[in-house]
């Protein structure tokens, strides 16, 4: 009889405790979840941060790019394998004689002649004498000076920058000079001094990339002689370099006694030979339309030296650029089929 009495009750508590149990096996499954949940997303978050925090100290800014731009610069250098090789075929072309004297470009209905070379004449103020020299001797003034351009495709320009009290008579007087010649590639962006040499040099060549888009760019002094006819049949010999330096190559010693003429600031930079790597003669030489477009876009980061001979050809040193020895540009002497010389 107790037997049968307690068998019943047992039961009925074995089945009260068991919805108990599920219950409370779901509250702690369900809190496990949610601890497992924000673990996640806090090591998720933490991840995100990481990355952040090493975008930001490696400045790379974004970790990864969509593919529409990889795509992009896949295109990109497609393009500019393709670019490449067709230089190589025109330089080809030019090298058997297919281009003439210097090439057309159109525009329209319009054609223009491209520039052969752009010459700019390195003066400054106080020095109209020697400008009235060089156009009584090799550079043709008025209507002379645009057929110069027209059927030889020589551009030449006086290169001079601006006083470092802007406006004043050293400036009015440029401009005025300028008004009556047309001769002058005036630079706004210049203060004209002589130990700002160099940084002129690298004015001219950058503005005048931007200015003329012409086959060759060059310097020269303003006591310098031109054979503008030797000029064009020398460069002719050099179509077929793409990226070319043409001078009077030298490399000569760098002088640490700031006493001398020619002292080097820097020169420590050039080991204990103390000798200057191979670059161009400053009295004039010729950089190709490649070079001239580098200078032009590296402007802000090209260093210069004390001379501008020195510092145009250390920008050149660790580039796939072809130096010429040209006896011809070895101004300060008259050599056989010079085409420059001292005045």
């Amino acid at each position: 009889m107790q037997i049968r009495e307690g068998g019943p009750r047992r039961g009925a508590a074995s089945a009260a405790r068991s919805p108990m149990s599920a219950m409370m096996l779901a509250m702690f499954a369900t809190m496990a979840s949610f601890y497992v949940a924000g673990r996640l997303w806090q090591d998720a978050q933490s991840r995100v941060y990481l990355i952040k925090e090493l975008d930001r100290r490696t400045g790379q800014g974004h970790s990864t790019i969509s593919v529409d731009d990889t795509l992009k610069v896949v295109a990109c250098r497609q393009q500019g394998k393709r670019l490449a090789s067709l230089e190589m075929e025109l330089a080809a072309a030019k090298h058997e004689g297919f281009v003439g004297k210097y090439t057309y470009e159109t525009n329209g209905t319009n054609s223009r002649k491209r520039p052969l070379i752009v010459i700019g004449i390195m003066t400054s103020f106080g020095r109209k004498n020697y400008r009235d020299a060089v156009r009584k001797s090799w550079l043709p003034t008025g209507s002379m000076l645009k057929k110069l351009e027209e059927e030889k495709g020589i551009v030449v320009r006086f290169i001079v920058g601006r006083s470092v009290n802007r406006g004043d008579a050293s400036d009015r007087e440029i401009d005025e000079e300028n008004r009556s010649t047309k001769d002058f590639m005036i630079l706004n962006d210049h203060t004209e001094s002589e130990e700002e040499s160099p940084k002129k040099t690298k004015s001219f060549f950058a503005n005048a990339a931007e200015s003329f888009d012409a086959e060759f760019y060059a310097k020269v002094n303003d006591d310098i002689y031109i054979n503008v006819d030797t000029l064009s049949a020398m460069l002719k010999e050099h179509w077929d370099k793409p990226r070319v330096y043409i001078g009077c190559m030298k490399s000569g010693e760098v002088f640490s006694e700031s006493t001398h003429k020619w002292y080097e600031p820097e020169w420590w930079k050039f080991g204990d030979g103390k000798t200057y790597f191979r670059h161009a003669s400053g009295e004039m030489f010729v950089i190709s339309k490649a070079v001239a477009q580098f200078i032009s876009i590296n402007r802000s980061v090209l260093r210069t030296y004390a001379h501008d001979d020195v510092s145009v050809g250390s920008w050149l040193i660790g580039l796939a650029v072809k130096h010429v020895n040209e006896a011809k540009l070895c101004c300060s002497s008259w050599p056989s089929g010079a085409l420059c010389s001292a005045l």
